[in-house]
């Protein structure tokens, strides 16, 4: 009876901790949250949200997430900052977003459903995000947008696998916007992102896959402990001479390359994803 009582006190500690830990940070994501709408007034950054110099806001914005879910941003390798590109990257996680906009100063391509999202999307929007939407023609005025975007030197990020994976290799890519570096003539820079835990191999809860819905994801992160998200920026890939189909082509093989390398540099146990 006695060790029934302790394990049922032991079993009350942990839930009750439990409780104060999820508080606590969904406490902190509010804070943040408060502080990226006053910002965003301050600013008036909702007025011109697509302002080149709004992109210094989204870096900090995405930086104070980062803090909030315990999440170490490491960048291997450096953009040419003199140069505007087309931003490629794999997707792993709705964490992409602020582990790569902590990184670096670029707005972002979403899909239209974060739009619609309580107080994010409100956020996102006034933050410069571009909204586009599955499966429609959307995608053709979204391309007409971000070629504007890129020639008036206003750089974009998007994600050509147009799902997420479980960050062990690259899924199929679709290089229609592709056709916006070309049109522009500015070059795609390519970016590569895996979350590692504390043992040293892929973390299992970061990636946003299978059918669990997002508020079930939300929880599990501010549950997960430190994880360091690695960023590799490949050589930025020049659209000279290149056709749409041509430049995909070299995006995807440099994406599957570039996985491999940041896995080989920084994973414990690389190998088993090289064949993948």
């Amino acid at each position: 009876m006695l060790h029934k009582t302790s394990s049922l006190i032991n079993s009350g500690k942990r839930t009750g901790f439990r409780a104060f830990h999820y508080t606590k940070k969904l406490v902190h994501c509010a804070a943040v949250i408060g502080e990226g709408f006053f910002v965003v007034y301050k600013n008036q950054l909702y007025k011109t949200p697509n302002d080149p110099k709004n992109t210094e806001y989204v870096q900090w914005f995405c930086q104070k997430l980062c803090k909030v879910f315990n999440i170490d941003v490491q960048v291997h390798g450096h953009a040419d900052q003199q140069s505007i590109a087309l931003w490629a990257s794999n997707h792993v996680s709705w964490l992409d977003i602020p582990v790569l906009g902590s990184g670096a100063r670029v707005f972002f391509l979403a899909k239209a459903e974060i739009e619609q999202w309580p107080v994010i999307g409100t956020l996102a929007k006034s933050g410069g995000t571009l909204f586009i939407k599955r499966g429609s023609g959307d995608s053709s005025k979204i391309r007409e947008q971000i070629t504007d975007f890129l020639k008036h030197n206003i750089p974009v990020l998007f994600f050509p696998e147009a799902t997420t994976s479980d960050g062990t290799h690259i899924l199929k890519i679709h290089g229609k916007l592709f056709g916006s570096a070309i049109e522009a003539n500015q070059p795609v820079q390519v970016a590569l992102l895996c979350y590692v835990n504390q043992q040293g191999e892929l973390d299992t809860v970061a990636p946003f896959v299978g059918n669990i819905a997002m508020s079930d994801h939300l929880f599990r992160v501010l549950e997960m402990p430190k994880v360091t998200a690695h960023v590799m920026l490949m050589p930025a890939i020049s659209v000279a001479g290149h056709s749409m189909e041509s430049l995909t082509h070299e995006v995807h093989e440099v994406m599957k390359k570039g996985l491999v390398d940041l896995h080989q540099k920084v994973l414990k146990h690389p190998t088993q994803f090289e064949s993948m």
